[in-house]
């Protein structure tokens, strides 16, 4: 489940630095919602890198996406 969640934390984490671009930064949306699930499958897991990992993209896309004026 951890690799599974890590997977999924390094695929959320590439859309959401392509998020960066100007004109991109609704990709930061997808990228959240994948987090999420990467998070919920690295709760389960025994170890917490995917987990931490998932958490880290949340919060880079969350400033992103309030920095854009994405998020009221």
């Amino acid at each position: 489940m951890n690799l599974v969640s890590i997977i999924i934390g390094v695929i959320a984490l590439i859309i959401s630095l392509i998020g960066f671009i100007p004109l991109l930064g609704w990709l930061n949306w997808l990228a959240i919602l994948l987090a999420i699930i990467g998070l919920a499958i690295g709760i389960i897991a025994k170890y917490k890198q995917g987990q931490n990992l998932n958490i880290l993209v949340l919060v880079v896309a969350a400033i992103r996406l309030y920095l854009g004026g994405g998020v009221f």
